[in-house]
This record gives C-alpha cells, sequence and structure tokens, in this order.
C-alpha cells in the first residue's frame, strides 16, 4: 500500500521561490524514490534573494534580497512594502506572527530588532459616525465582537 505524505519544499504555500525566469530547470513535478513533489506556487522577485522566512501564521514571507532590501509579501504573494537595510546584513529571522524582524549584520557584527506594523485601511463610508465627516483622524470602535 502506498502513502502519500504531502510536504511543502518550503513553508506555507511557496513551493518554489526563484529570481530568474520561468525556464527554471526545477520541474513542477515529480518524484525520486519514495518522495514525490509538486509546484504549488511560483513567484518573480526584483532581485537575487538571499534568505528568506515565513511567519508561523503563514500570513506574511519576508525575503533579504542581494540589493539590500527586506521584501515584505502577504499570502496572495502581493509586495506588501519593502525595507531598506545595510550591505552587511546577511541573514534575517523573525517572530512567530511576523511582528518583529531580526536582521544580521555581520560586518558590523551587530544585530537590530525592527518592530513591524501594517497599516489596513478600513472602509468607513457606509459606518454612521459622529463628529466632522472630513476629521483628520478617525476612531473606529468594533462592537459585535462576532
Amino acid at each position: 500500500m502506498k502513502f502519500l505524505r504531502n510536504i511543502a519544499l518550503v513553508a506555507s504555500g511557496i513551493a518554489l521561490l526563484t529570481a530568474t525566469s520561468t525556464n527554471a530547470s526545477t520541474p513542477a513535478s515529480g518524484s525520486d524514490g519514495s518522495l514525490e513533489w509538486r509546484t504549488l506556487t511560483s513567484m518573480d522577485l526584483p532581485a537575487k534573494a538571499l534568505h528568506f522566512k515565513r511567519s508561523l501564521d503563514g500570513k506574511y514571507l519576508f525575503v533579504l534580497t542581494e540589493d539590500h532590501r527586506v521584501l515584505v509579501y502577504d499570502q496572495r504573494n502581493t509586495l506588501q512594502g519593502s525595507i531598506p537595510v545595510d550591505p552587511g546584513v546577511t541573514d534575517l529571522d523573525i517572530a512567530p506572527q511576523g511582528q518583529l524582524l531580526y536582521l544580521i549584520d555581520t560586518e558590523k557584527q551587530v544585530t537590530t530588532t525592527l518592530a513591524i506594523d501594517f497599516v489596513v485601511d478600513i472602509d468607513t463610508s457606509n459606518s454612521a459616525y459622529k463628529g466632522n465627516i472630513d476629521a483628520p483622524v478617525t476612531v473606529v470602535v468594533f462592537s459585535d465582537f462576532q
């Protein structure tokens, strides 16, 4: 009896990460001995990837690139933004939900911790409001908790 065990080649849905064209030499699927694989997704990167980490909750992918940036992608592989880093940064790690980014600079022999916040737009156009509709700050209260 043959049992298949689904193994993600790279965590949480990114099976093949490449900065080159889609004509990569990795086959889309195949097998070797008792191992079988298939590509789940693939995405082109704007620069050569040096290192990457995915948050444990699977929501974000952080990619350290050769042009000294950390690219942050969401679950749909949509670029959320990029963080410039020093040229000596050679490795990164993240907190479980992606709220902290740890950078290792081997040239300066220093580690840096960055707090990461994601800005989310909330459409309040059809919501009840009190005060000036054009106020520079809007306080939103979620009271249903369901």
